[in-house]
């Protein structure tokens, strides 16, 4: 990996429709962002990153109506809001613009002007399905039921008014051209086929002014001096909130110029706002004669607990109360590591819990816990070995640190956080497995000190490299860690510890408390307004007959891949006895060997031994699994190896 010194880099939300508060939705995206834009930083870029709200439009209109406001009252309050959440939640925006800002304003009046004098902009009359709460239009084909919006689900209105039009029709082969050039323009790439058969079935020309509504950007005066009666036009939401990604660099209004950051590295939307973002915005890009961004980026949407989130039903995620009760940086983690970037995701306190339990405090905090608690007891804090032996001693461990390390940037780049984030997960495991195998407390009893020195040195340079990687989606997390070590999240120390590869061989340690607390109940009172249903047991068993079943917590001291199987990991498991069992679980699909070292598990432990693929298995590690995959089952804490499951 080379350094990345002084390189722009612009990435964008979406800016957000101010008709109501910020959902987990919204949150999400934003947190996407921030994450890129912080890692793009901490690589030594020079970073440009956009977020706002979008406050046009007719549903805006009828929106402040209904609450007794005028249209620009009710947009300030809401837009407020928002600004005020993502300040609270330490996104690192550079720039919050809003559609009613002046120079947004400027900006998408010279832009009209320059497509119209282009002749991408004409006057026509044009009858439509219109859907007001999408702000869009919809042939018959694609109407719900002959009248209700393919998105949305809302019933369309028929709309029949004096617009002008954009020449989209004309743009069809330069962006199929363009997708064909550029095959990662969309991510994740299986979004790509979608936006291209779209095209395809036949681009129509784009009306892009209302005149049944005020609440919007007027023409450009040049073209109402020309025709009084393009006064009563304002602009279609559509073309105004995309052009706000030129409008604050500065092109063409009275800000600075930063059009040297320009074009875009990502725009992050909802895969609902793809089309609008692949298809009609490079089109209009092209009209200006400007280059197109690098990648459109679409994620999912979230439901919680398997059902869509409504205001009737009175299950919307509230972001701001989440972070509330479980932490900002655990809701980061959430939602970044859960769902593959592109599919659908489900919030469940549960699943955050698990998320907080099992990946925060029995791997990460659990490791930096332990490492803090050796290093007080026997080096009072301050460690220090000889460099030449520590290198020779973990040459193995310091490759496989440094082979994820380069792993990492690569999943970054192509929005694949929660790849990142699993990735670097593999490290934790492998510094808690190196600490259960090589048992320090067994050395110091010994009088091993340098061979329990050493492999505090590796769990600390573990950590700092780690920390530093994990900075961008955990930020206050990652700070904490460092400032063990009397370090910070910048990009010198980026450059010299995970680009260099750089290595302390001595450390003076400062102790901070507990990260991550267990989480024993939800916190969060769950107002979704369902009707209870009786449960259905099947299969009852007496109390007689689990108490048959002996289930121990044991600890995986090794994992591999059992040769020949496509089902089957070898595992070797300590369950406080005089040697480890060897169990063969048919979790392979679900499970690299090399995470799962040091983690503690369940184990039914008085099954009898079997033979698989002519190896023997002495008992049975207990797992669940659902639509979404495969999870061992783990204690809470850290738990004596033997120790008996009732």
């Amino acid at each position: 990996m080379e350094a990345v010194l002084n390189s722009k880099f612009y990435i964008t939300s979406p800016i957000y429709y101010v008709n109501d508060i910020p959902h987990i939705g919204h949150a999400y995206t934003t947190i996407i962002v921030d994450t890129l834009a912080r890692f793009a930083r901490l690589k030594g870029k020079d970073v440009f990153c956009l977020t706002g709200t979008d406050e046009h439009g007719q549903k805006i209109e009828q929106s402040a109506k209904k609450n007794g406001k005028n249209p620009q009252e009710y947009v300030n309050e809401i837009a407020q809001k928002f600004k005020n959440l993502w300040d609270e939640f330490g996104i690192s925006y550079n720039h919050f613009i809003r559609t009613t800002d002046d120079y947004h304003i400027q900006t998408a009046q010279v832009a009209f002007l320059k497509m119209f004098e282009k002749g991408d902009i004409y006057k026509g009359e044009y009858e439509g399905n219109y859907c007001v709460s999408c702000e869009s239009f919809f042939t018959k084909f694609q109407l719900i039921n002959e009248k209700c919006c393919p998105d949305c689900g809302k019933e369309i209105i028929l709309l029949k008014e004096e617009s002008y039009f954009f020449r989209l029709s004309a743009y069809s082969e330069r962006l199929l051209r363009f997708y064909e050039e550029h095959p990662d323009f969309i991510l994740p790439t299986f979004r790509r086929n979608e936006v291209i058969n779209f095209i395809k079935m036949g681009l129509e020309d784009l009306s892009i002014t209302r005149t049944t509504f005020d609440w919007g950007i007027k023409l450009p005066q040049a073209l109402i001096d020309k025709d009084p009666n393009n006064a009563k036009h304002v602009m279609y939401v559509w073309l105004d909130a995309l052009i706000n990604y030129l409008s604050a660099l500065g092109f063409c209004n009275t800000l600075e110029n930063k059009m040297d950051f320009w074009a875009a590295d990502y725009h992050i939307v909802g895969k609902d706002i793809l089309r609008f973002h692949a298809i009609y915005w490079p089109a209009f890009l092209m009209s200006l004669d400007l280059p197109l961004p690098h990648h459109i980026a679409a994620h999912g949407w979230w439901t919680k607990e398997g059902k869509k989130m409504s205001k009737s039903i009175g299950n919307v995620v509230n972001p701001k109360e989440v972070v509330d009760s479980y932490g900002l940086d655990c809701f980061r983690y959430f939602v970044l590591r859960e769902v593959p970037f592109g599919q659908d995701g489900d919030f469940s306190q549960k699943a955050l819990i698990e998320r907080i339990n099992s990946d925060l405090s029995n791997d990460l905090g659990n490791l930096l816990n332990r490492f803090l608690g050796m290093s007080a007891k026997y080096f009072n804090n301050h460690l220090k070995v000889d460099s030449t032996h520590f290198k020779e001693h973990y040459h193995l461990e310091l490759s496989q640190v440094d082979k994820v390390l380069k792993s990492l940037e690569g999943y970054m780049d192509a929005v694949q956080i929660h790849r990142y984030l699993e990735e670097l997960w593999t490290l934790f495991g492998l510094g808690n497995g190196i600490i259960a195998k090589k048992e320090p407390w067994r050395l110091a009893k010994e009088g091993k000190n340098e061979e329990v020195a050493e492999l505090l040195v590796f769990i600390a340079n573990l950590l700092i490299k780690s920390a530093l990687c994990l900075s961008p989606c955990m930020p206050k997390s990652a700070e904490s860690i460092l400032n063990v070590f009397g370090l910070k999240a910048e990009s010198q120390n980026y450059q010299k510890f995970i680009l260099a590869g750089e290595l302390l061989t001595q450390i003076q340690c400062e102790t901070i408390s507990a990260l991550f607390p267990k989480v024993e109940n939800v916190l969060l009172e769950n107002n979704t307004q369902e009707s209870k249903a009786e449960i259905e047991i099947a299969n009852p068993i007496s109390k007689e007959d689990f108490q048959k079943i002996q289930i121990k917590i044991g600890t995986i001291v090794n994992a591999e891949w059992l040769p020949k199987s496509e089902k089957l990991l070898k595992l070797q498991v300590d369950l406080g006895e005089k040697r480890t069992r060897q169990i063969l679980a048919g979790i392979k699909a679900y499970y690299n060997p090399q995470s799962l070292i040091g983690k503690q598990v369940c184990v039914v432990a008085n099954l009898k031994p079997a033979k698989l693929m002519g190896e023997l298995s002495e008992g049975m590690i207990l797992a669940a699994k659902d639509s979404k995959g495969l999870a061992l089952i783990s204690p809470q804490d850290f738990k004596d190896n033997g120790s008996p499951i009732s």
